[in-house]
This record gives structure tokens, sequence and C-alpha cells, in this order.
């Protein structure tokens, strides 16, 4: 595809932003330039559109992205910014610090100079622990129903790690633990959030049966079809699904009954977070259901945290949750219905406590300002050469 030749030079954050859309790369030139430079594969859009775009909220990336970009403008280093699936780019210049969330690691390393700092920022579990856990969920739903259906989480093979000589994980041990066999120094960076609530107090009392099935695509991935079969089975208990799931044909026709026809199940589909109706669901909701088989740090997780649902959630998930949320042990359908049942009974004095605990640990750990913080400190260390 021949490029766009019509540029946009705008001055941004102080510095000078070129780029060339579609499918380049954007530019950034540091106001404070050290002559040294950056190339950054992750995604260009954050740097064509305005902040103020719906697309700042749809995702954590969105704003991660252009945040990261920033952080080494102020650090004196230019920025150039490829798309993570740009399978055609070739370095024309020197860079001192290549940074790649998956793809392109390995086919740029070798074409890179030899001191160039190699930078994974990992957003996911390992693809080898990812892929084989989400094939497990699709075997055990066929043994449980005999339903096969398609996975849909499934990360192409890559040796990323291997070729980084470090990494920033957005991530808890759960995470780290399936890229520690590489040996690399693995630096923590906190989920962001696209969104933060006020709190608002709930009648836990009369709501502690009522849970939030809340996720993205790969509906056997992130445990749905376990909480329905759960939920299909505790008729006095009351669920709501907001995700993607008419975008998953074979998923579902295969749970269109407990998904439209069961009585304690509502499927909403996908839900603006911003809405006054994802308020209205949150102010009637206790706690949220989540047993995914493998994430970097699930989105989805920290939102509900920030709205100030309590946790239920797979270790998987890779979001702590201290004492306030419970932590599924082998996220089988008995243990869902298990623990829903005993949610359901407890204290909602206690209840309320643990979500104000869920909401005052998002607004401590999952920020905007957090995450920058603690990339910026990242940068610092890696400029003084501290990979230890």
């Amino acid at each position: 595809m021949p490029v766009n030749k019509l540029k946009h030079s705008v001055m941004w954050a102080k510095h000078r932003l070129r780029s060339i859309w579609p499918q380049d790369t954007v530019i950034l030139n540091s106001a404070k330039s050290n002559g040294k430079n950056v190339l950054l594969s992750y995604i260009t859009r954050p740097f064509i559109v305005r902040e103020n775009d719906p697309s700042f909220y749809s995702h954590t990336n969105t704003w991660e992205c252009l945040q990261i970009a920033k952080i080494w403008l102020n650090h004196g280093f230019n920025v150039d910014v490829i798309d993570w699936d740009n399978s055609s780019f070739i370095p024309k210049k020197d860079y001192h610090v290549f940074i790649d969330i998956h793809s392109n690691m390995e086919r740029l390393a070798p074409l890179l100079k030899e001191d160039c700092l190699k930078i994974l920022h990992i957003t996911g579990a390992h693809w080898r622990f990812q892929n084989a856990a989400e094939l497990k969920r699709i075997e055990d739903l066929y043994i449980r129903r005999g339903i096969r259906l398609q996975p849909r989480r499934q990360v192409p093979p890559s040796n990323g790690i291997e070729c980084a000589d470090c990494a920033t994980i957005l991530g808890n041990k759960f995470t780290k633990d399936t890229f520690a066999f590489a040996g690399k120094p693995l630096f923590s960076i906190p989920l962001s959030t696209t969104i933060q609530f006020p709190y608002h107090k709930r009648d836990f009392h009369n709501i502690r049966n009522s849970f939030l099935w809340f996720g993205s695509s790969g509906m056997v991935h992130k445990g749905l079809d376990l909480v329905l079969d759960a939920f299909s089975q505790l008729p006095s208990c009351k669920l709501t699904i907001c995700g993607p799931v008419k975008n998953e044909p074979d998923f579902e026709a295969a749970y269109y009954k407990e998904l439209y026809r069961t009585s304690n199940i509502k499927t909403l589909g996908f839900i603006d977070i911003r809405s006054e109706k994802f308020q209205e669901i949150i102010q009637k909701t206790s706690a949220l259901i989540y047993p995914s088989c493998s994430e970097g740090q699930a989105g989805s997780v920290v939102t509900c945290l920030h709205a100030g649902l309590i946790p239920i959630i797979s270790y998987e998930s890779g979001v702590d949750i201290d004492d306030f949320g419970i932590l599924l042990k082998n996220n089988s359908v008995d243990e869902i219905i298990e623990i829903v049942k005993d949610f359901s009974k407890k204290d909602g004095t206690m209840l309320e406590q643990m979500s104000r605990d869920a909401w005052n640990y998002a607004r401590t750990n999952h920020t905007r300002e957090k995450f920058s913080e603690c990339y910026n400190n990242f940068v610092t260390k890696i400029l003084m050469r501290k990979l230890d």
C-alpha cells in the first residue's frame, strides 16, 4: 500500500509529532533531545487521534502506549512508533532502545546494533501458557457437555523474551512466573484504568445475591461457560453478563438457553462503561465473577474494582485482591456454585467493607498516575543500567 503523503505536523506535549498515516511510522522528536532514539512497537493510533477520542476509554493500551512514548521523550529520547503487527518495517536509523509487545522483537532484534537495549513490554501471560490454558478449557467443556468450540485467544509463537534484555510486565506473580524460565529481569508495571468511579454506597444486604460477569472476547477463555453452568443451577442468585457474546456465534448457539431463556440470567452484550446503564448495573451488583484461564492483568477486573465490586476471580486473572476478594482455587462449576452460595449469605456490613477496600485498592494501585510513576522509575533505573 502506498504511503499516504498527507503529513500531520502538530505540537504535542512540548514535542514535535510528525506522523505518516496509514501503515507507517509515527515520529516524535523530543524538545530536549539527547540525540538518541527509541523504537516503540505497540500501536500508532493514540498518536493520530485526539485524547478525547472514545478509543482512549475502550482499552488501557491506548493511553498506556501514549504515556510510554511521553516518558521516553521527557528523558530526551526521540521516539518512533510502529504497530505491533507491522511486519514490513525495517530500521533505517540507529536505535538505542527497542520496545516491543510481542511480534516484532524476534524479527527486528537482529537488525539493530548490538548495544541497543531491547525491552519486551509484556501485556499477557507467556504464549505457551496462554495457548495451553485456553485449549484445556475448550477440552474441559467438551468433556463436561459434549460441546466443541473454537479457541479465540491463541497467541502466535514468539521468542521475544529470549531475544530481549529485560521486560516490563503488566501483571502480578502469576504473570511473571510464566516468563521466569527465560531468566531475564522483569519489572512490574501496574495496569492503569480507563475510568475511575466515585464510591457509591450500596444496600449489600439486598444485592448480595447479584453478580456480574464482565469481559471481552474469548468466552470460554474467560470462563463464561463455567459461570453459566453454575448459575443455571442457582435460581435464587442473579447473573448479569456484559460482553460481546454475539461475536462468538458457536458459543452463543451452544449456550442459548442459559444466555436468553434462564430467568435468573440476563445477557446485555457489550456495554459502554461510561454509560448510565453501566452505573445502574454496578449499583445493583455486589460482586464480579471472572474465572479467566490466562491474563496479563485483567482490565475488566481492574474496572470492576474501581466500581467497588467485590472480586471473585481466578489466580490467572493476574490481579492481587488481598483479603477484599475471593480467589478461585480450581475454577470448576462446583466450586463456583459453593462460593456463590456462601457469598450470598454473608453479612451486608462485611460486604460493604470488602467493597470499599476493593475500591481503595484500585484507587491506590491501578491509576494512570501510578502507571506513569512506575514506568518512569523503570526508565530511570534502566538509564542507570541497573538491571538486577
